[in-house]
């Protein structure tokens, strides 16, 4: 099989998965490679994320390892699977590799929290705001660099829509209600396309107020997407340099505590777009 040079997310979270499964079980590379019949590289490459595994493979790797939970060996069996074409790869070589590992992140969950102190959830921006956030970014990207992540923002977002949309919980702070990136005008929008989403069957924004106090991780963009069993889900983080991916346990522990407290402090749904229509009146 050919070599990557530079793996994805997804790709390097299954080798993460591979090579927890194997030390767990107590199996050395060495064996694993004879198991499989490749040679130990191989069996490196693989946990690395360079190279694939067939279904085939995986599946003897996991009966080997004493592994029975069959909804995490189909998660990564079809992890496995050759991806084929996706929208976002016609990105790919023209916006940071992370933005494309986002994109694919939010397509293959399950069900999705969201956490956001000062930034309106990217899936539920409209374009403007979009385009006054990418333009604030420093140093200022070119035009057609800010062309491209818009365009990659509005194709992100088609995936709170369809039979088969994932639900999107999403607990944003009165900070982030009241930035008026791009003007008065601009926000009012914003609050509006806002309330028009939360109206989704699949969508819920809770408002966390001022008044609730502090809470766990703030001033983070955090969002927790849920994979076809809790030990694929994926916490992503975003930073200055770009978006941070957590997958080991306690990470994940940490994070849905997090998302508990923040859900219990936040506001119900009816009150939260109460309270966001009283925002946009004072705007």
């Amino acid at each position: 099989m050919t070599a990557r040079t530079a793996p994805t997310e997804r790709q390097k979270r299954l080798g993460y998965e591979l090579r927890r499964m194997r030390t767990s079980a107590g199996i050395s590379a060495e064996f694993a490679a004879g198991l499989l019949g490749v040679d130990r590289g191989a069996i490196s490459a693989m946990e690395s994320g360079t190279r694939a595994i067939s279904p085939e493979r995986l599946r003897t790797l996991a009966c080997n390892c004493q592994v029975d939970d069959e909804r995490y060996i189909a998660g990564l069996t079809e992890m496995a699977l050759p991806a084929g074409p996706r929208w976002w790869d016609r990105y790919r070589g023209q916006v940071p590799q992370g933005f494309l590992d986002i994109a694919e992140l939010e397509a293959r969950s399950i069900r999705m929290r969201g956490a956001h102190s000062v930034h309106v959830p990217g899936l539920l921006q409209t374009s403007d705001h979009a385009l006054a956030v990418f333009r604030m970014v420093i140093p200022a990207l070119p035009e057609h660099e800010v062309a491209l992540r818009l365009a990659l923002r509005v194709e992100r977002q088609k995936v709170l829509e369809g039979g088969n949309a994932p639900a999107f919980v999403a607990v944003v702070h009165e900070a982030a209600l009241r930035m008026r990136f791009g003007g008065r005008a601009v926000q009012r929008a914003q609050l509006d396309h806002l309330l028009h989403r939360s109206e989704q069957d699949n969508v819920t924004v809770l408002v966390l107020p001022f008044e609730a106090g502090g809470f766990p991780g703030a001033g983070q963009t955090v969002l927790y997407a849920e994979g076809p069993t809790a030990q694929l889900d994926t916490v992503q983080v975003d930073n200055s340099h770009g978006p941070d991916f957590l997958h080991a346990e306690t990470q994940l522990a940490k994070y849905r505590a997090h998302f508990e407290l923040m859900e219990r402090l936040a506001l119900p749904p009816g009150a939260s777009r109460d309270f966001i229509r009283t925002v946009a009146s004072q705007l």
